[in-house]
């Protein structure tokens, strides 16, 4: 079996693949950020200090442990299976935001939104990192960080008075 071909023109389709997933997941963030402020306040009552806190607690931390277990088992069942386990969480999140009857749910569709990024992103990082010669690891990250943060909307929009 043969050394698999390195770098950013040999595998251009591949990277422009795996760009575009990180497309995907910054706008399904972009479009969380930009809608939850305006639920909370409008449908659950809650102020900016309650929404930042519950948003950014469960932000981080299950950021940080779906980060770890990206790793871990892209190493273990391989990239594929992960970066398909990932978006297998983010199925049920826009379902949970509509029907929510209260402000649990939402932090629970938060949850499974930020498994979604973690593993999605974390794996397309260590994918476009596998595809390309060290020389070019800088520049694919570049373009994956472009995609994911880009085009999306990252604050929030105020309401109409």
């Amino acid at each position: 079996m043969s050394a698999p071909v390195l770098g950013l023109r040999e595998n251009a389709a591949q990277l422009t693949l795996l760009v575009a997933i990180n497309a995907l997941v910054g706008g399904m963030v972009g479009q969380q950020q930009t809608v939850l402020p305006l639920l909370a306040e409008s449908t659950f009552a809650l102020t900016g200090y309650t929404y930042i806190f519950t948003y950014v607690a469960a932000f981080g931390i299950t950021q940080a442990i779906a980060n770890y277990f990206a790793g871990t088992f892209s190493d273990h069942y391989g990239r594929k299976p992960v970066l398909i386990a990932g978006w297998l969480f983010a199925i049920p999140v826009p379902i949970m935001l509509i029907v929510a009857p209260n402000w649990a749910w939402v932090v629970g569709a938060n949850v499974l939104l930020d498994i979604n990024q973690g593993l999605t992103w974390s794996t397309t990082v260590v994918m476009k990192i596998d595809l390309v010669d060290p020389d070019r690891r800088g520049l694919a990250m570049g373009l994956n960080e472009a995609a994911g943060y880009g085009p999306w909307p990252s604050a929030p929009c105020s309401p109409a008075p």
